[in-house]
């Protein structure tokens, strides 16, 4: 079975992409493993007109509107390979079903690496961020957390105070130098030694516990995750480029990845995590396929 498009991953990235196609009467088709990045969290900040309202609310109401065109296919699973080039992929799918495409849009294939503390990886979404701009403002005006999880953390120090007093936990990761030691002090970030021994839920936010015996309360803590990418972008061939927090897919600015016939586009192509960038990242995508597959590569 042909289509004009295969998008892989069926959260706001890749059905951003698949509308501009539905809409352009191309014949998509969108495979996701129902595994959004941003499963953990109840309630998405930032994006106009849906601000609060819980992330699976979002992706149903965009799901239920991008399937109101007739040229759209939606089918749950997960991509295991991806063959083929420009005009004839191959796409396989772990239960051995394929599907041919003319293009691929890459919307999906990234996951966290937090940091091993006890408590942390179940207060994920929760009370465990790593965007100030989702999620700081709900956290009011003192007991803001940064655990260091390496020298990246120097940005978070430096921009949660204008969400409330903010405490950066060194965590033994990483020693700040005189020079940020001072920036940090001019923000009003204070800075505490020592390792992290666990999380644990309250009523209102999370304790951190020292392992010098040290409690912390806080209304939130904010991490830096690395993120890895999927094997599908390995099989592909998509050059890659360097983020703080990880490899990512390299795009130009139409969202096309090294590989002619291969657009990416959301987290596996932008380490921002954020569903406005997302969105707009995959409308691009959409966009450019289209325009690909109607005056070539």
């Amino acid at each position: 079975m042909g289509f004009d498009a295969v998008v892989i991953g069926g959260s706001y990235a890749g059905m951003a992409a698949g509308l501009q196609l539905a809409r352009a009467r191309r014949k998509i088709l969108l495979i996701d493993a129902g595994q959004p990045r941003n499963r953990f969290a109840s309630h998405s900040h930032g994006f106009l007109t849906q601000d609060g309202a819980p992330p699976a609310e979002i992706a149903a109401e965009a799901r239920s509107q991008l399937m109101e065109y007739p040229t759209v296919e939606w089918r749950p699973g997960r991509v295991e390979e991806v063959t083929g080039e420009v005009d004839n992929f191959l796409v396989a799918l772990a239960d051995g079903s394929t599907y041919q495409a003319r293009r691929i849009i890459l919307a999906a294939g990234v996951t966290d690496e937090l940091p091993g503390l006890p408590g942390l990886a179940e207060l994920w979404g929760k009370h465990v961020f790593h965007c100030p701009y989702c999620h700081g403002y709900e956290l009011g005006k003192e007991g803001i957390g940064v655990l260091a999880t390496s020298e990246l953390a120097m940005h978070h120090g430096l921009m949660l105070p204008d969400w409330g007093a903010t405490t950066l936990f060194l965590n033994d990761v990483f020693k700040p130098t005189t020079q940020q030691l001072a920036q940090l002090k001019t923000r009003g970030t204070q800075v505490e030694y020592g390792m992290a021994s666990r999380l644990i839920e309250q009523t209102k936010g999370v304790e951190l516990e020292m392992q010098d015996g040290g409690v912390f309360s806080l209304s939130g803590l904010f991490v830096a995750p690395q993120i890895h990418l999927g094997p599908l972008v390995a099989q592909l061939g998509c050059e890659l480029e360097e983020s703080p927090m990880g490899s990512i897919v390299k795009t130009d600015a139409m969202q096309a990845t090294s590989i002619p016939g291969v657009f990416a586009c959301g987290d596996v192509a932008r380490a921002a995590g954020s569903i406005t960038f997302t969105i707009a990242d995959g409308a691009m995508a959409g966009l450019s396929t289209h325009r690909t597959l109607m005056f070539g590569i």
